[in-house]
């Protein structure tokens, strides 16, 4: 599955599918102080005589500038540093145990993301592309591909990318 993103800003972006339908919103209103990332997905409306879909709120982020920063997903707290926890010398691997209580990690190049199992295998599960504007190559908007095998923690997968790749741009930011 492909995830396509409205902007490479993933705390404020729209991911819809190849037909363009929206799955996922992530909303951040500028404060000051802690920020926190909204995310909503996209849920059929119960009523039958009402076709419009409607946003639910499923999950949040707060980044927290003193200390571990907090998830919420389906109502389960979660802070970063026990749940998706640093690896590595410097710090670009973060694991997880999903939903289905297999490992996962998160890799941060400096221009990319990636998902895979964290076991011997490294079975490459989700990657980020960022945007291409086509003057060398095609053009792409930004998109996360997912693996369909992950389709069952597909909420998991949106709210780790979101805050992996929030992190990996900070990083890139303040190399530059």
């Amino acid at each position: 599955m492909r995830l396509i993103l409205s902007s490479e800003g993933v705390r404020n972006t729209t991911m819809t599918n190849e037909n363009g339908q929206v799955l996922y919103k992530t909303s951040t209103p500028l404060r000051f102080g802690v920020r926190t990332t909204t995310l909503y997905k996209v849920v059929p409306n119960a009523d039958p005589d009402d076709m419009r879909d409607h946003l639910e709120a499923i999950g949040e982020i707060e980044w927290n500038l003193m200390g571990p920063s907090v998830f919420r997903l389906h109502g389960q707290k979660m802070t970063t540093d026990t749940f998706i926890p640093r690896h590595g010398i410097r710090g670009r691997k973060r694991t997880f145990t999903g939903p289905d209580s297999l490992p996962y990690r998160w890799d941060m190049g400096f221009k990319f993301v990636r998902l895979s199992h964290d076991d011997a295998t490294r079975q490459e599960l989700a990657r980020f592309h960022r945007r291409r504007l086509g003057i060398i190559g095609s053009k792409r908007d930004p998109s996360l591909d997912v693996d369909p095998s992950l389709m069952h923690m597909l909420d998991t997968v949106v709210l780790t990318f979101i805050y992996v790749e929030k992190l990996r741009m900070d990083k890139e930011r303040r190399s530059r």
